[in-house]
């Protein structure tokens, strides 16, 4: 079958792919500590160059069937952690991170990380995310101690260290993870890491009365929403020429052998 219906198949599948991963970082452009994720592309035959290594030496028509078998298709994605803008709250119980750490929240299915500290108290008084999920205190060994806040407005120093008129009640767990670790979204805003790879952050600053805003850019996805629209309904086309040709070579072609 001729190479180009692969080609344009490939790249078809890739683009429908592609359009998930920017349909959902458009769908949460608005979305406090939202972290985008950004798609990369790779060659279908890479994953066979080290069974198949092509020859030191290739002739003219192997190197164009070579080339010609290079399609294009969605090798994953990877997270954009570039720092979102702060913004202004004056609520008390926000908080925006500067730098690279996330706060630790628990959650039914375990520790989970998040940039979103867009945080409230509940009934008891405990410090939990917009989901009910408890925001934890920083403990020796990492174990899970959510923050209970005692009657009082609640200061938040730039170290975490959370007081109550005057008094320290607890420091936010938050932590620093080395780079390339493999971060893995869980929902819109909470992220999970392989076991012990965060450590306590150290370059990391806390600003009470603040959310970070998304860094997902609206005009960036809409752009590339239209890209992927146009390069689609090139591959459609593409297609059908031929699927048309192929047609025309059963009807015509075949029937003369």
């Amino acid at each position: 079958m001729n190479s180009g219906f692969y080609s344009a198949f490939t790249s078809f599948a890739a683009r429908t792919d592609e359009l998930q991963v920017v349909a959902n970082n458009l769908a949460n452009v608005n979305t406090a500590g939202f972290k985008a994720e950004r798609q990369f592309y790779r060659a279908f035959t890479a994953s066979l160059a080290v069974e198949n290594p092509p020859g030191p030496m290739l002739t003219v028509s192997q190197a164009v069937q070579h080339a010609a078998n290079q399609f294009g298709v969605l090798g994953g994605t990877h997270m954009d952690l570039t720092q979102g803008n702060l913004e202004m709250t004056g609520n008390d119980t926000d908080v925006a991170l500067e730098g690279s750490g996330f706060l630790a929240v628990l959650t039914k299915n375990g520790v989970r990380y998040t940039r979103n500290g867009s945080f409230r108290l509940d009934r008891d008084r405990n410090l939990v995310t917009q989901q009910g999920d408890r925001v934890l205190s920083q403990q020796p060994g990492g174990r899970p101690q959510p923050i209970q806040i005692p009657s009082g407005t609640p200061t938040i120093s730039p170290d975490g260290s959370v007081s109550v008129n005057g008094a320290i009640v607890a420091k936010l767990r938050i932590e620093e993870f080395p780079p390339n670790t493999p971060l893995t979204q869980e929902g819109d805003t909470y992220v999970t890491a392989p076991g012990g790879a965060g450590k306590a952050a150290v370059n990391t600053t806390v600003r009470q009365g603040a959310l970070e805003t998304s860094n997902s850019d609206a005009i960036r996805g809409t752009v590339a929403l239209i890209d992927l629209q146009r390069t689609s309904q090139i591959m459609e086309k593409a297609l059908a020429i031929f699927h048309n040709e192929f047609n025309r070579i059963a009807a015509q072609d075949l029937s003369k052998v």
